[in-house]
């Protein structure tokens, strides 16, 4: 079974085309996060920001716009029967 957990909020998108998202919980570079749905939205490629309250840099799966701003991003994570 699968568990999400919530990591952060997707701020807005940087002229690079790359997200940031101010995050709420901790997570790790190489790390590929999702919208409520558990569609991918972007794999983290950078973190930075004070440690109590870190930002990351996230690079879109897609083309497509996703991750709107506001929206809340989590992480898949294999749940321990």
């Amino acid at each position: 079974m699968r568990v999400m957990r919530e990591v952060g909020v997707v701020l807005r998108e940087a002229r690079s085309g790359r997200l940031i998202a101010r995050l709420t919980s901790q997570t790790k570079a190489g790390q590929m996060l999702v919208d409520a749905d558990g569609r991918a939205v972007g794999r983290v490629t950078e973190l930075f920001g004070p440690v109590k309250s870190p930002y990351a840099s996230l690079r879109p799966v897609t083309d497509r716009r996703g991750g709107t701003p506001g929206g809340k991003v989590y992480v898949k994570h294999e749940a321990k029967p």
